[in-house]
């Protein structure tokens, strides 16, 4: 009952100075990215992106020419908008230029004043111009959630588009004319990924590794099409995004979390459960039998042992007495003994009885040298073979020592 009127005392005071400081407190808001996020607003989350790089002809008949003359500039500019943190989509223009080889003396891009490669093939050289359109999905932040300040993200995307064949005319003697419009237009589609990263709010650097698709070429003036073709392109990309750049989250309110009586009620809860466990204990340490108690000689602190008719401290000794007595002087309200040994079966008791003595007033020495009050330690000589008188003679150098007890 006195437990119960406790509890409730102490809650009503806990929950009333509760009620005031929550009055004192005011609700705040916040915005709170874990909640999801809002879509913005259309002017919202544009980009430009300009890149360059490389690409790698795949073709009918290209293998037989040099890898290292299969590659071609590739270039792209494009505008583009986050729909959300996951999806997006841009246009713009993309070039390729494309290198490879026909048997057709007449086909799209042949270069008659360049030799032909293993007597039977012409080389060609195009250029691809046009409009093209992807979908973009943001994987890091569909994977791992969208994080304001990320600074790497991972997009794949995928697009189709048109190409504008252009190549070179050649004069009667061999002259080129220029670019000029080939009259072949061909459609293409892409995949790739698009490795962001963010060096700054504005700023992006990306690489974008991509495979394109392109329908077959015209090969002489319609009178036949060349196979489909493919090419696998690098490109290195800056991207500037325009404000807003990111992402609005859902403002949430926080409020000031209530006090309340729930950790009164564990700490009660505790305290019962101990007081129960104390009980039990006492009540088996009460039904227990009384052990019969042997009384046991204490174990020295420290035994310092000596050779036959030796009375000073050797080197190892004395660290170990040193060790010793930073022990004692931490414990100024403790009383040591310390008593010295002499075996008696060697020597003279007149001798014996010096050796005791010099050995126990050695130790205290170095002792008190060390930091121990004389006041904590009692000498004593003790002119029996009490240490090991059961194992007789034969070990008589054990009861060469000194030893020091606590009172």
């Amino acid at each position: 009952m006195k437990k119960a009127t406790l509890l409730a005392f102490a809650c009503a005071l806990f929950m009333g100075q509760a009620a005031v400081a929550q009055e004192a407190q005011e609700v705040t808001y916040v915005s709170d990215p874990t909640q999801g996020v809002l879509l913005n607003r259309m002017q919202d989350n544009w980009f430009i992106t300009a890149e360059g790089g490389a690409g790698f002809y795949f073709a009918h008949h290209s293998i037989h020419r040099n890898i290292s003359d299969r590659f071609s500039p590739a270039a792209g500019l494009y505008a583009g908008k986050w729909f959300s943190p996951v999806f997006g989509g841009r246009f713009g223009v993309s070039f390729l230029g494309l290198k490879g080889l026909s048997s057709i003396e007449n086909a799209v891009g042949v270069r008659p004043n360049e030799p032909m490669v293993d007597g039977k093939y012409y080389k060609q050289k195009m250029n691809e111009i046009g409009p093209a359109f992807d979908l973009m999905i943001n994987l890091t932040n569909w994977w791992c959630g969208y994080r304001p300040g990320r600074v790497y993200n991972a997009v794949f995307y995928v697009g189709a588009g048109g190409y504008f064949t252009m190549q070179k005319e050649f004069k009667a003697n061999g002259e080129s004319n220029g670019w000029h419009n080939a009259h072949d237009a061909v459609l293409n589609v892409r995949t790739g990924i698009i490795n962001t990263f963010n060096v700054s709010k504005q700023v992006a650097l990306s690489l974008d590794i991509r495979w394109s698709g392109i329908d077959g070429i015209q090969n002489q003036g319609g009178a036949g099409w060349n196979e489909d073709y493919m090419s696998l392109q690098g490109y290195l990309g800056v991207t500037y995004k325009f404000k807003q750049r990111e992402w609005n989250a859902p403002v949430v309110p926080v409020c000031p979390e209530p006090e309340n009586c729930d950790a009164l009620r564990a700490r009660l809860a505790a305290a019962d459960a101990r007081i129960a466990d104390l009980e039990a204990q006492l009540k088996n340490c009460l039904n227990r039998p009384v052990e019969k108690v042997v009384e046991q000689t204490p174990a020295p602190l420290v035994t310092v042992y000596y050779p036959i008719g030796v009375s000073r401290l050797s080197a190892e000794n004395t660290r170990v007495i040193k060790a010793v007595a930073s022990e004692i002087s931490q414990n100024s309200d403790k009383q040591y003994v310390v008593t010295g040994y002499a075996d008696n079966f060697t020597g003279t008791d007149a001798i014996n009885a010096r050796l005791r003595k010099n050995r126990a007033e050695g130790v205290k020495k170095v002792l008190v040298r060390n930091g121990v009050a004389d006041s904590q330690l009692t000498v004593v000589y003790d002119n029996t073979n009490n240490l090991h008188e059961k194992l007789g003679k034969k070990c008589a150098s054990l009861d060469r020592a000194v030893t020091i007890m606590e009172k």
